[in-house]
């Protein structure tokens, strides 16, 4: 009997034990602004409206899962209903706990009346809020109604509670929070105080993550960290879940490769090998890092959708000033990625983002994903280092005299055969015997060789009109209207740039001329702000050509003529066109007046 009753007293212990535990996105949720984390903005609004009394009676937190709408819902609430001994006053000063706030924390005061939208849709679920709104606090200063997943509710059920959201009484708040922003009705959001919270940044994450596992007393590698708050997406909450899983996966001491495994994520450093394989052609290499990988337990789609990642950070590096500065990138991805940013070109890396993307979905429907995958990377491959058309037609261009594009097969001769590993195009001429040679015109993308120059361009103008030629309207449009030329020599050409300008058509520009002439251009942008583009010379000729015509006797004739006209257009004539009197009048308009 004492056995049987020491055994149910050490599972009681244990049952409290095992009930007693929290996750850690509910043990480190926030109870106060003061350890609410990444929300600086609205945390700085709130402050100011506190302190200054101008309080709105309605709130809509709206924001991705897990960035803190509920936990601000409930700060609110208690900030809203604080009271000490001086009496109640609404205060973001919680470090100190209220009258109230104990209640509130726990979810379990009778003035606070949480709802979940979701299971709560109709209009029924309303009328019982307006009823309840009739009825003043019970022992809090304010009665604080908070309605989770707000989109959620029907038509009928907005509309229920326009009118008590416009006029509530003055003992009464309403904190909605939502996913959803679109479908909740404007006439809604107008009635209420809007907060947008965003994203938590990486290096917000890093150093709230880095803590609470320093207060478990869980060891951990930063990289394995990095890898959390990168499958965590900007959400705490998820963060955290993540962080739970990952320590009981590793048992107190969290590895990278722990991670990677609980994930089933590649070692980036893998995926950079495999995307360096893919944009030499090397299909066969491929393959085997992908099997290599797949064997060691990461997921397919994984993979390619890693292989994605990847491409997306390289066209990043290329493109974007300071893009390597970024702390979630581990310091293989800057170095590497920055050197492949440097060797390919935004066609290719287009080309393999599109091939991907497909791939990704293909994998996703296969039967086999593995088979499926493999499929994507000899796509991928062999397409890697094929040439753009214009770029095939200049490598055409400069084929020798004679030689022919298309093989003419003779008797003795064998059928023309792809080029093996690379998977490029080429082109076949025939040589003395009747015997066919092939003449390269692969297209290596991780290639430094420069070819000759093929234009010379020295002046602005020139570079301008190009630009059209080459249907790069929207660099041309920049030239035209936010450019000015300083100086320019071979090779070389100095800008200066106006007030709204884009800095990256520097960047811009140096590629294409990189890509047009065939050799580098540097492109340097002045200090001193643009004074005299194209389009301000052309506004200037067009206003000194309108001002002239204006000075026109027939002009100022058939205005005073038709009192309400004006002059809409105007241009030179020629020897075949029309009077100046004809012509002013098809370029005059008056409302009601047919010229």
């Amino acid at each position: 009997m004492a056995l049987v009753f020491l055994t149910q007293m050490a599972d009681q212990k244990l049952a409290d034990k095992q009930e007693s535990y929290l996750v850690l996105a509910r043990k480190y949720r926030p109870e106060s602004f003061s350890t609410f984390i990444g929300q600086e903005a609205m945390v700085q609004t709130l402050k100011n409206a506190f302190s200054s009394n101008r309080i709105a009676h309605a709130f809509m937190l709206t924001g991705v899962r897990g960035v803190g709408k509920t936990t601000t819902a409930r700060i609110l609430a208690r900030a809203l209903n604080f009271e000490d001994d001086s009496g109640a006053h609404p205060s973001l000063d919680l470090d100190v706990e209220g009258k109230h706030c104990r209640a509130i924390i726990e979810s379990r005061h009778v003035d606070i009346i949480e709802m979940d939208a979701a299971s709560h849709t109709g209009i029924d679920d309303i009328r019982e809020i307006i009823e309840s709104v009739r009825y003043g606090p019970v022992s809090a200063p304010y009665k604080v109604f908070i309605i989770d997943e707000v989109h959620m509710l029907s038509k009928a059920a907005f509309n229920g509670l326009l009118k008590t959201l416009e006029e509530p009484p003055p003992y009464v708040k309403f904190i909605f929070a939502t996913t959803e922003i679109r479908k909740v009705p404007i006439t809604i959001l107008s009635r209420c105080q809007r907060f947008d919270l965003r994203r938590v940044g990486p290096e917000t994450l890093a150093e709230y993550l880095g803590g609470i596992l320093e207060k478990e007393g869980i060891t951990f590698e930063p990289d394995a960290l990095q890898l959390v708050i990168r499958a965590g997406e900007g959400s705490v909450r998820d963060n955290l879940s993540l962080l739970d899983q990952a320590i009981a996966h590793s048992g107190g001491d969290i590895k990278a490769e722990t991670v990677r495994q609980m994930l089933g994520l590649a070692d980036r450093a893998l995926t950079l090998d495999l995307f360096e394989t893919l944009m030499k052609g090397d299909a066969a290499g491929a393959l085997e890092q992908l099997r290599h990988q797949y064997d060691a337990g990461a997921d397919a789609a994984t993979i390619i959708t890693d292989l994605a990642a990847t491409t997306h950070l390289v066209t990043r590096l290329k493109v974007v000033p300071g893009a390597d500065k970024d702390p979630v990138l581990t310091p293989d991805e800057k170095v590497r990625g920055k050197e492949m940013a440097g060797k390919l070109n935004i066609r290719v890396l287009s080309r393999t983002w599109q091939i991907l993307n497909k791939g990704i979905g293909e994998i996703n429907n296969a039967h086999d994903a593995i088979q499926a995958a493999e499929m994507v990377l000899i796509r991928l491959a062999y397409a890697a280092d094929l040439p753009s058309p214009d770029e095939l037609i200049k490598k055409l261009e400069n084929l020798p005299a004679g030689a022919s594009t298309t093989p003419v097969p003779t008797q003795n001769s064998a059928p023309p055969t792809r080029p093996t590993g690379g998977g490029g195009g080429g082109a076949m001429k025939a040589a003395g015997g009747g015997q066919l040679q092939a003449v390269s015109v692969n297209h290596a993308p991780m290639s430094s060789n420069s070819p000759e120059p093929t234009m010379k361009l020295d002046s602005f103008e020139a570079i301008v009109a190009l630009s059209g030629e080459r249907r790069e309207l929207i660099l041309k449009h920049a030239l035209e209207a936010h450019v000015s030329p300083v100086s320019i020599a071979d090779g070389r050409i100095e800008i200066a740039l106006t007030p709204d300008a884009d800095a990256s058509v520097a960047q811009h520009l140096s590629q294409k001329l990189k890509e047009w002439t065939n050799q580098p251009w540097m492109v340097t942008i002045s200090k001193q702000p643009a004074t005299n583009t194209i389009r301000q010379q052309k506004d200037r000729e067009a206003e000194d050509q309108r001002e002239k015509a204006m000075q026109d006797p027939s002009v100022k004739a058939i205005l005073e003529a038709f009192p309400g006209a004006r002059l809409v257009n105007e241009k030179s004539l020629t020897d075949n066109e029309p009077p100046a009197e004809q012509w002013l009048e098809n370029s005059l308009e008056d409302e009601g007046t047919d010229l």
